[in-house]
């Protein structure tokens, strides 16, 4: 219990209210369980009771609330609860963590996890966990509270994590937790110096918040090198820098894409109402030609009407073309010309209607012929160097008068202004995504929702 800690002040509890609010049902979910909140309910309220409790529990409010934001990617929160920004926090918490290391490793990893991974990981604990909870799981932090739950992964125990993930072939997150393993073993359990409490777990008795306090295990490789400018960026030295294929199958936004490629010295290729089997024509020939071998970057940008996780074209029958099936044109496996170089993904999807199938129309992996390799890269993973940006909106915005995706028209302008800034491709989106929040909040009838995934292994300066 925190009795002992006072209640938060009028100052902290606006903060909370603000921080909450803001806050996507997904990043919601994902600070309940950094403040090692185990329960399902990720509503704004219980968010709220979980920050109140947490910040009871806390002797420095300010660093919790502010670590949060950083590992939520939220810096325009940040920014707006304490004027401060990305590299502001990042000093701050450079030589003190707030958050348990381990929590914070787990939600990193879940976050760099792609669907097909999750999917993966969910078949190969098919016998670990009932197929209820597979089932039910949307990501991999409802994995990680099931085995938590059953004792089988903990601060101390993270081997079985480690050896999905090396089972996956997600090699690279593997290393982490390698390292945090590692690390734990060496330090041992120890409480962040900038606390007079352990940090808690919170949980709900009878509707009462209680804070059950725990040690934290505090680990220099907790997060995502969260210091930018210590790790190494792509090279960019070929000219043109790279492929840019842009596919634009609602015809507003795919020439002020392709200005804006041109003058990041991309060798831009526009294609405009497209089928579902005219897109999947086209992606197939950019992924045979030979000149990527020169390229230091690979480009894909498609804008189209399309449901969850497929992308339908013009096309008016069948599921359409899934984003699982362009991805995998690309990786390291199907094309080893590109691998070890960035390949950048920016889906622009207007939300319809579930697809009913017709005729065969969804394109599977057999389907997908490749070229091989003289000599294929055998040690990079098959999914690494790929940032992976999807952003929907309902298509119903399609029938207003001069439309234009506030998400592509904020990446252009992010882009544009990134060679004066010295801005990697992380930091432009953070520039999107707060721009969107903005757009949300004032039209709220017309929300747009967007996801980030990369496993990039280097800073990615793209001016």
């Amino acid at each position: 219990m925190c009795d002992s800690m006072d209640v938060p002040d009028e100052r902290h509890l606006q903060q909370i209210n603000q921080i909450a609010e803001a806050l996507s049902s997904g990043e919601r979910r994902t600070l309940s369980y950094l403040c090692e909140c185990l329960d399902s309910d990720s509503s704004v309220a219980r968010v709220k009771e979980t920050l109140k409790c947490k910040v009871r529990c806390h002797q420095d409010a300010r660093l919790l609330l502010t670590e949060l934001m950083l590992r939520l990617g939220r810096f325009d929160v940040l920014t707006k609860l304490y004027q401060i920004d990305r590299n502001d926090a990042e000093g701050t918490l450079r030589y003190t963590q707030a958050l348990p290391g381990f929590r914070v490793l787990m939600a990193n990893i879940s976050e760099n996890l792609l669907k097909e991974d999750l999917d993966a990981m969910k078949f190969l604990l098919g016998n670990t966990l009932s197929r209820e909870k597979i089932e039910n799981a949307e990501n991999f932090l409802d994995v990680i509270i099931e085995m938590e739950k059953l004792d089988l992964v903990s601060p101390e125990r993270v081997d079985l994590v480690e050896k999905c993930l090396n089972n996956i072939g997600r090699i690279d997150l593997a290393k982490k937790v390698t390292a945090y393993k590692m690390s734990v073993q060496t330090l041992g359990p120890v409480s962040s110096p900038q606390q007079s409490h352990s940090h808690s777990q919170v949980s709900q008795r009878g509707g009462q918040s209680q804070c059950i306090v725990r040690g934290n295990m505090v680990s220099p490789v907790g997060r995502e090198q969260s210091s930018q400018s210590s790790r190494e960026s792509y090279k960019f030295n070929a000219n043109p820098r790279g492929v840019c294929v842009i596919i634009d199958c609602v015809g507003n936004d795919g020439g002020m894409l392709a200005e804006t490629f041109k003058a990041l010295h991309f060798n831009v290729t526009l294609h405009q109402w497209l089928s579902v089997s005219d897109m999947h024509a086209v992606l197939i020939d950019i992924s045979r030609q030979r000149e990527n071998f020169r390229a230091d970057a690979f480009v894909c940008c498609i804008i189209s009407r399309g449901a969850t996780d497929h992308l339908l074209g013009t096309s008016v029958h069948g599921r359409g073309l899934s984003m699982a099936a362009v991805r995998r044109l690309f990786t390291a496996e199907a094309c080893p010309w590109l691998a070890g170089k960035p390949k950048l993904f920016f889906i622009q999807r207007y939300s319809v209607l579930e697809f009913v199938p017709h005729a065969r129309m969804e394109y599977r992996d057999e389907d997908l012929e490749t070229d091989g390799c003289d000599s294929p890269s055998t040690s990079i993973p098959v999914d690494a160097d790929v940032f992976w940006s999807h952003c929907w909106t309902e298509e119903h915005q399609l029938e207003r008068e001069c439309h234009h995706s506030i998400y592509l028209k904020a990446l252009t302008e992010a882009l544009g202004k990134s060679h004066r800034r010295k801005a990697s491709i992380v930091d432009v989106h953070t520039e999107v995504n707060g721009a969107i929040f903005e757009h949300n909040k004032r039209n709220p009838a017309a929300n747009y929702h967007i996801d980030l995934r990369h496993t990039l292994t280097k800073q990615v300066f793209l001016d």
